[in-house]
């Protein structure tokens, strides 16, 4: 699955108390299945990949994280338990995935592209230098543009495809508040703005955001998918704008910032055990 995970830190597109409480669709996947799911699609890669999110929570809240030392790192382990998370995102799909949807990812991702394109992602979630891998996408990027290509709207097409209702936006905004709003409740911060002030400052920041996450995934899918030739990126572009692969990712996109946001709020109240409140 091809997820900006790092950047993408700061909503929950679909409530997931809705997906969870209403009932089990008709011919609804087997766990069994579900797990051969995310292995084959690589999302169980993309939800380990989730804790290293963890490295900007101190930033987010004016923290040098230098401070913490090996406490943080044994908390971030602790709060992003990749079993727990793992757990999470197989009981949702339990009750949300239907076999239909199952069986049309399976059968792309299980195909030779299909397993080379999990390759190459698997290897980019896991890659911890995130910044570096964005200058790396945003030089590569630059090549094309220079050169003329066409692989570089080839790229947005995949990335439109895989955020065609903009959601990346609203997580990113929902997880930063719900984070800071959990920093202020347990005392880690200060926080000078109440819920709808904060709800506030993010919605008119709203146009500078989404250009920076939209040259983020660039950045990140030219990185990705650099060993890719362009009738494999556009190959893959025509597959994810599949009915039935739209209905996979909005499923999965809900899961992983609800988890997301879930393990943030988390961090926030046992953050209080490492540090002094501070203003923000």
């Amino acid at each position: 699955m091809t997820y900006s995970i790092r950047y993408m830190i700061f909503c929950l597109v679909v409530p997931m108390v809705a997906l969870v409480s209403n009932p089990m669709p008709v011919e609804a996947a087997s766990r069994d299945r579900i797990e051969a799911f995310l292995t084959t699609t690589g999302f169980d890669v993309a939800l380990e990949s989730i804790a290293l999110a963890s490295a900007s929570a101190p930033q987010m809240l004016g923290i040098d994280p230098d401070g913490f030392g090996a406490d943080w790192t044994r908390l971030t382990e602790e709060v992003f338990d990749t079993e727990e998370m793992h757990e999470t995102a197989v009981s949702i799909l339990e009750q949300t995935l239907r076999d239909e949807a199952l069986n049309h990812a399976v059968e792309f991702y299980a195909s030779d592209l299909g397993q080379r394109l999990v390759e190459a992602e698997n290897a980019s979630h896991m890659v911890e230098d995130d910044d570096a891998k964005q200058l790396e996408g945003q030089e590569i990027i630059s090549d094309l543009v220079r050169s003329g290509s066409d692989r570089v709207e080839g790229l947005k097409r995949m990335n439109r495809a895989i955020d065609s209702s903009d959601t990346s936006l609203r997580a990113l905004q929902e997880i930063q508040l719900r984070f800071l709003l959990a920093a202020s409740a347990s005392g880690v911060i200060d926080l000078q703005f109440s819920g709808d002030e904060l709800r506030e400052v993010l919605r008119r920041n709203e146009a500078q955001m989404r250009q920076s996450i939209q040259l983020s995934a660039l950045a990140g899918a030219a990185y990705t998918y650099q060993d890719f030739s362009d009738t494999d990126i556009d190959a893959y572009a025509d597959a994810l704008e599949q009915p039935l692969m739209q209905e996979v990712y909005e499923l999965l996109n809900a899961i992983q910032y609800e988890i997301m946001a879930m393990r943030f709020e988390v961090l926030a109240a046992r953050m209080a055990e490492l540090r002094p409140a501070q203003d923000i």
